[in-house]
């Protein structure tokens, strides 16, 4: 399934464009930064206080939503999920807030879905396939904010990380990030290498994708379709490789980039 949304060509060739920003910009974020009535160390004790898989903090007319899952690079599971669509669509329904920045703590935007959640209690994965009826399972892949998002992305934003990295209208990022979709990688030296790789992928889960990203161009006729599209083919793939996927990959399959490798 397509835990990472890039159902629009067109979309994430908008998104490549717009991490370019450059080093003034972040100076620029760093300097604005400095007119904000609370510390460094109030806005710490705050978010330490809040606790839980994600934190916010008002200021002023901004809120800040951080991912609070350090030690496991910001992976989302379920109760994040929930936390993050509550959080936005809170957001969204303040009018004394006008802008959202949603980031990682601790070094990384976020890891994509918690693969070992999903292997370990895969019984318990709710998922609302109308996607005008509930959240996605990243949480709030689904939503369509009134009012702007920026994602402020560093470390890793992976997978699900980048779905929802790809829900903000403007992303701020790191010249270090890393940013794909690692269950579709591929060492780029020769065709014949490249057609190998692609055919020992799971194979429904990628002609879905290919299937949803044509579907988003050329035949939907609406942001809701294109979703729904999405969610009615990519539900059988969780059924029939997913959560077979993410058992390999919480025994130590595909760690550290690699296919072969048993490592933890």
């Amino acid at each position: 399934m397509a835990l990472a949304r890039i159902s629009c060509n067109k979309v994430f060739r908008g998104t490549i464009s717009q991490m370019s920003l450059n080093h003034r910009y972040a100076h620029a974020i760093k300097a604005q930064a400095l007119y904000s009535t609370t510390t460094q160390d109030e806005r710490t004790n705050a978010g330490s206080a809040a606790g839980g898989t994600v934190i916010s903090e008002r200021r002023g007319v901004v809120m800040l939503i951080g991912i609070n899952r350090p030690e496991v690079r910001n992976a989302v599971n379920q109760e994040t999920a929930h936390r993050l669509t509550e959080e936005l669509s809170a957001f969204d329904q303040d009018n004394n807030l006008k802008v959202a920045v949603l980031h990682g703590v601790g070094g990384n935007f976020c890891a994509g879905y918690d693969l070992k959640e999903l292997a370990q209690s895969a019984g318990s994965l709710k998922l609302e396939q109308d996607v005008c009826r509930g959240p996605g399972p990243m949480g709030p892949s689904r939503l369509r904010l009134s009012k702007p998002l920026i994602a402020a992305v560093s470390g890793f934003a992976v997978a699900g990380g980048l779905e929802l990295a790809l829900l903000a209208d403007l992303r701020v990022v790191e010249e270090s990030s890393v940013m794909g979709v690692f269950c579709r990688r591929f060492a780029l030296q020769v065709a014949l290498e490249l057609a190998e790789q692609v055919s020992s992928f799971p194979q429904r889960c990628l002609r879905a994708d290919r299937n949803s990203a044509y579907h988003a161009v050329f035949d939907a006729t609406s942001f809701t379709q294109a979703m729904q599209y999405e969610m009615d083919h990519g539900i059988p793939v969780i059924q029939a490789e997913a959560i077979t996927g993410a058992t390999k990959f919480n025994s130590g399959t595909g760690r550290g980039g690699t296919f072969t490798s048993s490592k933890l």
